[in-house]
């Protein structure tokens, strides 16, 4: 299809520049944000193919700014007409105030993926005999293997910003995943594991056979450890989180706390804080949405800067939040590419990339043998948090226990209860192991769903509070 988006308006370009000019006049910011994207998804479970979708979507947003207030509407029609409609019912937020129109974001030529559309390629017929070989390798790989459910999903997505003072950019995303999850049983008793890959790329990765066969061992391998689990003990004891996916604790207990309109509107627990040590001396926490081909990546964020790599927590001390245009210009900040907004249909805001915990000194061997008795946090699943308190809830899906510094049985049922800010000062060990996590992340703010990435090193953390099943 033509990526040049503007062309697929029943207008040229010139008539609808004055639309946004108009609309915009005297307005602190905004812009015309114009999407295409198609979407594809495959679900195969219990032997058969479950289900299949494909879904082509277009339309635009345009948003004015002036000061706290947003003036935002969109539609489905990409039609002068229905530009003229929703410029006047944003234009009322600018009535009668007198603005400074910002300046355009520094451009950038780096380019963190390619323009590849995944969906067709392969075709659909491959992807489904994908599916059903990942099924019959798990059936005949372990007799207790009771059902097997595999997923493909891709989308490609792409943009264009307008802004009043002429200024375009443009970007075209490609997005990949692939969901393996097992159930294994013995007797009366079943549990699961589930491994799950994906990024900014085609599927040439995925469907090597060595990749997909590596993902469904470890999907396995996390079922049949928590068929072998015990109850998991309750009480304050220390904890050693694993790498990578574990990253997601530091993501819903930490990250959402930096976010810009969070502090801006004081309902962080981090408000206020800047400079001061908000985690134990070695923390170094990053938001950084400029690795090539990551999940949480962006050439440009939905506004039309460029992504970073931002420091917000240096030695334990905060330094930084993640912001929008609109939130950095009334914090006195700058504009770090962090504005972001799930589709034409939503008003951006302060998100997450991809956000992980820098390297320490010591090595995971190290950090377990320093624990006496604890939990060792290899993978985490669901999770609550309050942004306002930083109180959080995070369920195990695979934990063992610790005993004299070595790892011991495997155990299920276990909770990590807390709080950010204070979890945050318990970490006492940081591993020289950071990883990402494989490319599974997704978060939701405000109705919006964004993907992400998240990682961190191995972690010693003090005298957590941990709830358990054990009688």
């Amino acid at each position: 299809m033509n990526t040049d988006l503007i062309k697929l308006f029943d207008s040229d370009e010139a008539a609808v520049r004055d639309v946004l000019a108009q609309t915009l006049l005297g307005a602190d910011d905004g812009e015309l944000f114009i999407e295409h994207s198609q979407s594809e998804s495959l679900a195969f479970d219990n032997g058969r193919l479950k289900g299949g979708s494909f879904n082509t979507d277009q339309g635009f947003g345009l948003r004015a700014v002036a000061g706290e207030a947003v003036g935002y509407a969109h539609a489905g029609d990409l039609s002068l007409s229905a530009l003229k409609r929703a410029a006047d019912a944003v234009g009322a937020v600018t009535r009668g105030y007198s603005g400074s129109y910002a300046a355009a974001p520094q451009r950038t030529n780096r380019r963190l993926y390619g323009d590849e559309n995944p969906i067709g390629e392969p075709s659909f017929e491959a992807k489904a005999a994908l599916l059903q070989e990942i099924d019959t390798y798990l059936r005949a790989k372990d007799p207790k293997v009771r059902q097997v459910s595999a997923s493909i999903a891709a989308s490609w997505q792409v943009i264009d910003i307008l802004r009043a003072d002429g200024e375009r950019m443009h970007d075209i995303r490609p997005m990949t995943r692939l969901n393996i999850s097992v159930v294994v049983g013995q007797g009366d008793r079943q549990e699961s594991g589930s491994y799950g890959v994906g990024g900014r790329r085609g599927f040439g990765d995925f469907v090597a056979t060595d990749n997909w066969q590596r993902g469904a061992d470890e999907a396995l391998r996390q079922a049949l450890v928590n068929l072998e689990a015990i109850d998991a003990p309750a009480g304050t004891m220390d904890v050693v989180l694993s790498s990578g996916w574990p990253g997601v604790m530091l993501h819903e207990a930490v990250g959402h706390g930096l976010e810009g309109d969070f502090n801006r509107k004081k309902t962080s627990a981090f408000a206020g804080l800047l400079g001061q040590q908000v985690a134990a001396k070695g923390v170094t926490v990053v938001d950084d949405g400029t690795i090539e081909a990551r999940r949480g990546s962006l050439t440009i964020d939905d506004e039309g800067t460029p992504s970073a790599y931002n420091v917000l927590i240096d030695d334990g001390k905060l330094v930084g939040y993640m912001q929008d245009r609109q939130n950095a210009r009334l914090m006195g900040m700058a504009a770090t590419g962090n504005g972001r907004r799930e589709s034409y249909a939503h008003v951006p805001m302060p998100r997450m990339t991809n956000t992980y915990m820098l390297s320490g000194t010591k090595t995971p061997e190290e950090i377990i043998a320093s624990v006496k008795k604890g939990i060792y946090a290899v993978s985490f699943g669901g999770g609550q948090v309050d942004i306002t308190s930083g109180k959080f809830v995070f369920g195990c899906t695979e934990a063992y226990l610790i005993d004299n510094g070595k790892i011991g049985a495997p155990v299920k049922g276990a909770m990590l209860i807390g709080n950010g800010p204070d979890a945050m000062q318990r970490i006492t060990m940081i591993g020289n192991d950071m990883k990402l996590d494989t490319g599974m992340g997704n978060c939701g703010k405000g109705g919006q769903w964004v993907p992400v990435g998240v990682g961190q090193p191995h972690l010693r953390m003090n005298e957590m509070t941990v709830g358990g099943t054990q009688a």
